[in-house]
């Protein structure tokens, strides 16, 4: 299903295969702290931010063909995968900040922003934060938008979650969670759909150092009650900027009616849905997920930054959301949560 779009576009049949030496991670140290990233190909910059727990091996298959017609760049956000895990600040804004000094550090001066589930957020902080550096926008399965999140990362926000973590890598309870898994699948759930890759994500935490950066990445975004920050109230900002949505229809963590408030809050937004997709839907079709990110790029202009229509969006503020109820309860949900 598609919104705002007559057509798709043509998908390849396949990703090309991946060639030695492209995926490489390499390495820059950015105040004092090991921050790793993949770089690939050339042409106007493209970073890919992954999501909670998760590193830029997840845009791995991506890459390639990504390379062919952009610069690509895929950080592990401080705390995941080979960067450094310090005790530090975990949140959206401060990883956006880490986003602007390794980009400066490589001589990148704008891109075009892709985010994926607490990447899409770390991307709309960018924009909000950089919106002269931020070309285009393109938010995937992205948090930000309700409180409404998967119960077990509300879980894992409580007092304990370090036990739980580590439980679930005891191989006796890694038995019985797989077991729960297929079932889950057997009967066709959303959660089984995604139960998967995000089990997948646990394994990607082997030791108490990794458990802890999870831990306070996760509490900087989510509580007991579900998302603790919100976009809703800046998404105004983003006329004149190309914007796009992705998410999968059978999204278990961030339900797919986000995406449609978020097309609804975002002037202009183009909306793609892949049906039977869940959280992950550029593993579940990348070949389509590659086609819509190059179409995109291809037939919009970057964004055309000035100070003069900055201002003038500040000070004529968010949209009246209407009166209807479902409207003054979304804007009420915002208010009851931050913005950084």
């Amino acid at each position: 299903m598609s919104e705002a779009v007559p057509s798709r576009p043509q998908r390849s049949a396949h990703l090309r295969p991946v060639g030695d030496g492209e995926l490489e991670t390499r390495h820059r140290v950015v105040h004092g702290y090991r921050r790793a990233y993949r770089v690939a190909g050339d042409g106007p910059a493209l970073v890919l931010v992954h999501g909670i727990g998760d590193s830029s091996a997840t845009w791995a298959r991506l890459i390639p063909d990504l390379a062919r017609t952009h610069t690509v760049i895929a950080p592990d956000l401080l705390g995941h995968g080979e960067s450094d895990k310090p005790r530090a600040d975990y949140s959206v804004a401060a990883y956006a900040n880490g986003v602007r000094d390794l980009l400066t550090t490589l001589g990148i001066e704008s891109a075009t922003l892709v985010g994926h589930s607490l990447g899409g957020g770390v991307a709309m902080q960018f924009a909000y934060q950089f919106p002269e550096r931020t070309e285009r926008l393109i938010l995937v399965s992205s948090g930000g938008v309700g409180r409404e999140v998967n119960p077990a990362l509300r879980l894992v926000s409580l007092p304990g979650a370090h036990l739980l973590l580590s439980a679930l890598r005891l191989p006796g309870m890694r038995l019985q969670v797989g077991l729960a898994v297929r079932l889950l699948r057997l009967l066709d759930t959303g959660l089984g759909q995604d139960a998967p890759e995000l089990l997948t994500l646990v394994d990607a935490l082997p030791d108490e150092t990794s458990r802890n950066a999870f831990v306070r990445t996760l509490r900087a975004v989510v509580d007991w009650r579900g998302q603790v920050v919100t976009m809703l109230d800046r998404c105004y900002l983003t006329e004149g900027m190309p914007t796009m949505l992705l998410w999968g229809d059978r999204d278990s963590v961030v339900p797919v009616r986000h995406a449609h408030r978020a097309r609804e809050a975002m002037p202009g937004a183009r909306l793609e849905i892949f049906e039977g997709a869940g959280h992950f839907p550029f593993h579940t079709d990348p070949a389509r997920f590659v086609a819509l990110v190059q179409d995109f790029t291809a037939t919009t202009a970057p964004a055309d930054w000035s100070r003069e229509h900055w201002r003038s969006l500040l000070l004529d503020g968010r949209p009246d959301p209407g009166p209807g109820p479902a409207a003054q309860r979304d804007l009420r949900e915002a208010s009851e949560r931050s913005a950084t």
